[in-house]
């Protein structure tokens, strides 16, 4: 008897390494999901920008995973989440080009666009958890 592949996980977010890590697991993922390399490389993109804000704008936190089915589709969910300082202006921090720190300012608005579904729930001293699904 075989067991079957675990369809939810989470992973530590503590440093540069686990960026790597999120990154590697959210590959491998999509692969046995059977996405399209396009959308591999969306999801994986997605992933690596939201782990580095986990990491540098909320000091570390977790990658949160799962498989979902929503009716005949399937799909992958992947919640960042931190104990962090929060983000005050949720509108602000949603525009293209907007940065906190000294990125680019493209980490949220350009993780949204890569993903089909994307929510954002953060306010100041309660950290925040980015939440993104791409379907098959």
């Amino acid at each position: 008897m075989t067991a079957s592949p675990a369809t939810s996980g989470s992973l530590p977010i503590r440093g540069e390494p686990d960026i790597v890590l999120s990154r590697q697991l959210v590959r491998k993922l999509t692969q046995e999901l059977k996405f399209s390399l396009v959308d591999q490389t969306k999801m994986i993109t997605a992933a690596s920008e939201l782990s580095r804000n986990t990491l540098v704008y909320g000091g570390g936190g977790d990658m949160e995973w799962a498989i979902v089915q929503a009716g005949v589709k399937t799909g992958l969910r992947l919640a960042f989440v931190d104990q962090g300082p929060g983000i005050a202006d949720l509108e602000l921090a949603m525009k293209d080009g907007w940065t906190s720190g000294n990125g680019m300012g493209m980490g949220l608005s350009g993780s949204k666009r890569l993903v089909n579904d994307f929510e954002l729930d953060s306010a100041p001293g309660r950290g925040t958890r980015v939440t993104i699904t791409r379907w098959k």
